[in-house]
């Protein structure tokens, strides 16, 4: 027994000393160090996925709802009695003169049918169809502009009626501000998930290399040291998972944006566009993917020392 103890204490004291250079615990190449790694690359992946989904999203909402915002469309239907051209012109010369509005020009009969074609189809012929004409007028302000002047002045035209795009902002904002929502609870998901592997992992690590735990305590080890071994360790696959996980996420989005012009269809391409538009990150999507690694790296290393003292403190 005495030669025994005396073995392990050498190689205790023998690990000691490389604690600056390598992690003795949980060493380098281990299974448990692989898998781990993987987890946590897994995990940052996935975050960094979300949170660049969350910033296309919102990207794209914020540049749509600023552009609506500065357009308003005047619907002129077809009223027996009434000709359709003059009354275009009647509502493009009143929408000009109000003030606030930067310019308004009525659309054609084959720019009108355009926009319905994705609605009804591409084989309808609508040249027999006396569709409503649309004049859409820029605002060179939004706050500045004067639209219940243009409204009321609108009611001499008849089958004339104003659209604000008031309800589409509104129904776009709450679409954003739920997947947003819907972003951080996935986040909040894959961060409980990683904590409770790293805590699994770490118990995993400590009952498989117990005897150079107590070996450490017999030759005067504190609990603070072997947590911070652990905490080393575990901080550097935190860095490399997460580092893994925001490199593949970034690549994951330069390919499905090169992808999705190519697989879909024009029209699901437009729609897909809409909502996330090109798949672009930009450097502000970028950083805040990489923002990922640091914190994944922070989350490992801190679960990993509070786990190991906690299970000292047991085994104590």
């Amino acid at each position: 027994m005495l030669r025994q103890a005396l073995a392990l204490a050498r190689r205790g004291l023998h690990l000691l000393p490389s604690r600056v250079g390598g992690a003795p615990i949980v060493p380098e190449k281990s299974v448990a160090g692989r898998t781990l790694l993987l987890l946590v690359t897994i995990m940052a992946f996935l975050s960094a996925v979300t949170l660049g989904g969350v910033v296309l999203v919102q990207k794209s909402a914020i540049a749509w709802s600023a552009d609506v915002g500065r357009e308003v469309t005047i619907q002129i239907r077809p009223v027996e009695g009434e000709v359709m051209e003059s009354n275009l012109r009647t509502a493009v010369s009143l929408a000009e003169s109000t003030p606030g509005i930067a310019s308004a020009r009525a659309l054609s009969v084959a720019e009108s049918q355009d926009l319905l074609r994705p609605w009804l189809g591409q084989g309808l012929d609508l040249s027999a169809i006396a569709i409503p004409r649309l004049v859409v007028v820029q605002l060179a302000d939004p706050v500045d502009a004067d639209i219940p002047s243009l409204r009321r002045n609108l009611a001499a035209i008849k089958g004339a009626s104003l659209d604000t795009h008031a309800a589409w902002r509104q129904q776009l904002n709450t679409m954003a501000g739920t997947v947003v929502l819907s972003g951080l609870l996935v986040l909040g998901l894959i961060g409980v998930a990683t904590v409770l592997a790293i805590i699994f992992a770490t118990r995993g690590a400590m009952a498989f290399n117990r005897e150079i735990v107590d070996v450490l305590h017999f030759i005067g080890a504190s609990n603070r040291f072997i947590a911070g071994a652990f905490q080393g360790r575990f901080l550097s696959i935190g860095l490399q998972g997460g580092l893994l996980g925001a490199v593949l996420a970034i690549l994951f989005f330069v390919l499905i944006g090169m992808a999705a012009g190519s697989v879909l269809p024009s029209e699901a391409n437009a729609q897909v566009g809409v909502l996330f538009g090109r798949f672009l990150l930009g450097w502000e999507g970028m950083a805040i993917i990489l923002a990922v690694v640091p914190i994944m790296a922070v989350l490992t290393a801190v679960t990993s020392r509070v786990t190991v003292r906690r299970y000292l403190s047991e085994a104590s």
